[in-house]
């Protein structure tokens, strides 16, 4: 079950590394569309929130 678990936390990590390197690229290309980086923001603001839910989650199935 630990090892499982590991494997979830170490995939979510890796993943919010990916989602925050290609938000980096795409906020650098499109620097002067407000718009854009409006949207980029929420994204960024729902996919973190997202996960420390479900981190949250994963910490208090291991006590």
């Amino acid at each position: 079950m630990y090892r499982e678990t590991m494997g979830l936390v170490k995939g979510i990590g890796i993943g919010m590394a990916a989602a925050a390197a290609v938000t980096a690229i795409g906020a650098k290309m499109m620097k002067d569309n407000k718009h854009l980086r409006r949207s980029v923001q929420r994204a960024m603001n729902a996919v973190g929130q997202a996960a420390g839910d479900m981190m949250g989650n994963v910490s208090s199935m291991m006590h």
